[in-house]
């Protein structure tokens, strides 16, 4: 099978079982979206999402939180994983939002990297779902899951890589969604660890379906003797 018919069967799979997908940070605009991504980095979206309401109420936009110091955002923010680090790119980047942008988050990547705290992943983010823009954020759920499923080459050890082997094949206009997709697919179905590949969709199209499927087999009979 070619490699862009492989493509197009997941993708087919993906539309079927996934029509709905979309990022689950909660934001009503760019700069709400801007921090939430920044404060994801290595921390769910639920603890972000538990986070951001007060962080958000009271520092609004980048002009009330570059007013704000980093002491005083650590303490909205403590919760999060590397709050210390967080606390000074949130308010460097408000400052910079604010020197160099009016205020107003830009919407290339360039312009998104040159912010403190703002990867090329995070800035594909930004592009992807605010001005929904052809980008692949890579992220460690769709670097597993395009390997696993066989989306991507061995080779591919960087998020880079992977990411430009994705866009390569994925459809322009899809590539929002697709994000997605691998993004939730790797949260819930292919997990890092105990992935549920007897339920999953993609089984008979997935590189690792055999060798995962009969770990889970084993798994479970060993789990029954025990029981006995």
């Amino acid at each position: 099978m070619k490699k862009q018919e492989f493509y197009n069967q997941v993708i087919a799979l993906f539309e079927e079982h996934m029509p709905i997908a979309e990022t689950e940070l909660h934001y009503n605009n760019a700069f709400e979206l801007l921090v939430a991504v920044i404060l994801s980095a290595q921390c769910t979206d639920k603890r972000v999402n538990m986070t951001t309401p007060a962080l958000l109420h009271d520092y609004p936009n980048a002009e009330a939180m570059s007013m704000a110091t980093p002491e005083i955002i650590y303490e909205y923010i403590k919760s999060i994983s590397y709050p210390n680090n967080k606390a000074k790119h949130l308010v460097g980047m408000a400052k910079k939002l604010l020197k160099d942008f009016n205020g107003e988050v830009p919407d290339n990547r360039d312009a998104l990297m040159s912010l403190p705290g703002v990867g090329r992943k995070t800035a594909n983010v930004i592009e992807s779902v605010v001005f929904n823009k052809s980008t692949m954020a890579v992220d460690t759920h769709v670097f597993r899951v395009s390997h696993r499923i066989g989306l991507v080459p061995q080779r591919c050890t960087t998020p880079l890589s992977v990411e430009k082997e994705l866009v390569k094949y994925i459809p322009e206009e899809k590539i929002p969604k697709a994000h997605h997709w691998l993004i939730l697919h790797g949260r819930y179905v292919c997990t890092a660890r105990n992935p549920k590949c007897l339920d999953c969709f993609l089984s008979d199209h997935c590189k690792e379906f055999p060798k995962q499927s009969l770990f889970a087999r084993q798994s479970s009979q060993k789990a029954t003797k025990l029981k006995k």
